[in-house]
């Protein structure tokens, strides 16, 4: 199995995470988003889209790393990153799409690079429209996990709510987000970067880090 990534892609480190519960052995494949190498024409033979995290496994090529972690959930069942209860798997299901679909994509790399070059943001300016963006999704997940947390975002094991959701707060922290409004959302990250598997995933603990 190969994941193709950058140690500080949100998208590839949620993979990550997810790879390291499972205990599934990987090797690791660096695109350098700062130098568009996840653009060169290689890479987008695998990856049409040009993005990463893709995942090489069992003689395919997957993308889109909410479709890989499911793809890993059905592959890989245990341990479970999603509830048996279908309402509880819709609400984990919602809670990482939270992050993946809605904060994620107006805060990567190439919307900020666009925020600059196209439309002349400085970096007070990008640092204020990552903060809105982020914020609002935090302040939906802090009442979600009020209400459905046990210590994690769902329940009292991880999900992949909780492999979302650490890669996002990595980068709020990043970008000096004021976190604090969100104690609940805070503790669950905590507990979950408290276990191996998630400091394992760790961007400064990857091989391109750096």
């Amino acid at each position: 199995m190969i994941l193709h990534g950058y140690w500080r892609s949100g998208a590839a480190y949620r993979v990550r995470i997810a790879l390291a519960l499972k205990g599934i052995a990987y090797e690791q494949v660096t695109h350098d988003l700062r130098t568009d190498a996840q653009a060169s024409d290689a890479y987008r033979a695998l990856n049409p889209q040009g993005l990463v995290p893709a995942l090489e496994a069992d003689g395919d090529v997957l993308t889109q790393s909410p479709a890989i972690l499911e793809w890993l959930e059905e592959r890989y069942p245990s341990p479970a990153l999603l509830p048996e209860a279908a309402t509880d798997r819709t609400v984990v299901r919602a809670m990482a799409a939270t992050v993946a679909c809605d904060i994620h994509p107006l805060n990567n790399l190439r919307v900020v690079q666009a925020l600059q070059r196209d439309f002349g943001l400085d970096a007070a300016a990008v640092q204020a429209w990552m903060a809105r963006w982020m914020g609002d999704g935090f302040a939906a997940l802090e009442v979600m996990i009020a209400r459905h947390g046990r210590g994690f975002a769902f329940g009292d094991t991880p999900t992949i709510a909780d492999c979302c959701l650490v890669p996002q707060v990595y980068s709020a922290e990043r970008f000096a987000v004021d976190l604090t409004p969100y104690p609940q959302l805070m503790a669950a990250v905590d507990r979950a970067r408290a276990l191996p598997a998630f400091q394992a995933a760790h961007p400064d603990r990857q091989p391109d880090a750096g």
